[in-house]
Order: structure tokens, then C-alpha cells, then sequence
């Protein structure tokens, strides 16, 4: 069994931070279970885009209030506690916050905390072994 807490991956490299998110990232590929679990924050009045070309991401909201547009659709959905987004096909998209918007995200496969967004919005494909 796994237990840990927010306290104890604040300020350690499990605790990725940039301009405009930061992600606190819980359980990572190391951790053998083919997963990774983070807590993202959003800045509100950021635009912040991104593309999984290599993870299935799930994002559900527990707090604050924005947008998320499909790049590929532009279809734009409204985003408030309670609300989940599953990139199931790679989407690349937008998310506007318009209040600071805090996160559970899960990735598969799972991240290792090393990688970090590419001038395309992209995490590289990082594996590790358990």
C-alpha cells in the first residue's frame, strides 16, 4: 500500500511549478501501477495549451470555474467543481481559467515527474521501470 500526502511532495521534484500551473504529481511511473495520479493548480486569466501526443489524460475539477476548447473542434465547454475531461484521443486543447482551478489529473501512461511541456504543449514518452 501507498500513502502519501500533499505536504510530502511540496517543494521536492514531485512538486512542478511554471508561470502559469503548478502540478504536485502523487503517484508517478516509479511507483509501478500504470498510472500517474497529480493535483494541478491553473492561474486564473492564463491561457494555457497543451497536447498529450503520447498520454490519455483525465481531469476532473475540484474547485474554481474556466474553459477548455478543442483545438480540433473548437467546441469550447465550460469547466466548474465536478466537471471531468478525458482526453481520450490525444485532443490538443486550451484551458482559460477564469478563477484559479485546482485539479485531480490522472495519465496513462504514467508520467515519471521528469518531463515538462515542449514548445508544442507535448510531454515526451518517458519510461521507467518500477
Amino acid at each position: 500500500m501507498i500513502v502519501r500526502t500533499l505536504d510530502e511532495i511540496t517543494d521536492t521534484d514531485a512538486d512542478v511549478r511554471q508561470e502559469n500551473w503548478r502540478s504536485r504529481r502523487i503517484v508517478l511511473a516509479k511507483d509501478g501501477v500504470g498510472f500517474s495520479v497529480h493535483e494541478t493548480t491553473l492561474e486564473p486569466g492564463t491561457v494555457n495549451e497543451f497536447w498529450y501526443a503520447n498520454h490519455i489524460e483525465a481531469v476532473f475539477i475540484v474547485e474554481g470555474e474556466g474553459e477548455i476548447t478543442d483545438l480540433g473542434t473548437g467546441e469550447v465547454h465550460q469547466l466548474a467543481p465536478g466537471s471531468l475531461y478525458l482526453l481520450d484521443k490525444h485532443d490538443k486543447h486550451v484551458v482559460r481559467p477564469r478563477t484559479r482551478i485546482r485539479t485531480v489529473c490522472v495519465f496513462n501512461p504514467p508520467v515519471t515527474g521528469r518531463e515538462v511541456h515542449d514548445e508544442n504543449g507535448v510531454y515526451p514518452l518517458i519510461t521507467e521501470v518500477a
